[in-house]
């Protein structure tokens, strides 16, 4: 097998592990709202990802060289767990599901979609980055097929959330997983 065909695989194994981070975050606040708005939470959403996934592309041999980024991502990300407890699951435990949302809770949801997607596109990123090496087709293919991934899994994911109550909590323990390992790998670098 040829080195492009192995960095191609583990692009796309990268890709379809740690996009789906991102899905659950977009699934999980898109599902609070009504299928007009969770459209937008979901638009907006996909298009901040892709905004910050190009950003993060660009700057990725630096953002490799700073200790404590992925600290501070856990950190985030443990507050992303919290708020995605009371606004999304907390709602349903308690049946308020018919509740009249305004346009700063849209904006908030997607306030909340963007903290998540750029502590989690920052793990994708770095992943798809040091798969590529100096490959930049092929880093550009993962950014790609990362966003693709994302947009189809979020639909799916807000869909399956106001059905069944359970997938909530398995991607909040998800989210929370990815939190701690962002916050552990990094104290080990400091300490």
């Amino acid at each position: 097998m040829s080195e492009q065909l192995i960095i191609f695989s583990q692009i796309v194994f990268i890709d379809l592990i740690l996009a789906g981070d991102n899905a659950i975050i977009i699934g999980m606040v898109a599902s609070k709202f009504p299928p007009d708005q969770r459209k937008k939470v979901i638009f907006w959403g996909i298009g901040g990802a892709v905004v910050l996934r190009i950003i993060l592309t660009l700057l990725t041999a630096y953002l490799l060289q700073i200790t404590g980024l992925r600290l501070i991502g856990g950190l985030l990300l443990l507050y992303v767990v919290y708020k995605l407890y009371t606004d999304v699951i907390k709602d349903k435990e308690t049946g308020d599901k018919d509740i009249k949302i305004d346009r700063s809770n849209l904006l908030k949801a997607i306030w909340t979609i963007l903290l998540a997607d750029f502590t989690m596109s920052l793990d994708n990123v770095l992943g798809v980055a040091g798969a590529a090496g100096h490959h930049y087709h092929l880093l550009i293919f993962g950014l790609v097929l990362s966003i693709i991934l994302m947009a189809v899994a979020a639909n799916l994911i807000s869909q399956w959330i106001k059905k069944y109550k359970w997938i909530a909590w398995v991607g909040l323990l998800a989210i929370l997983l990815v939190a701690v390992d962002l916050i552990y790998t990094d104290l080990k670098l400091i300490l």
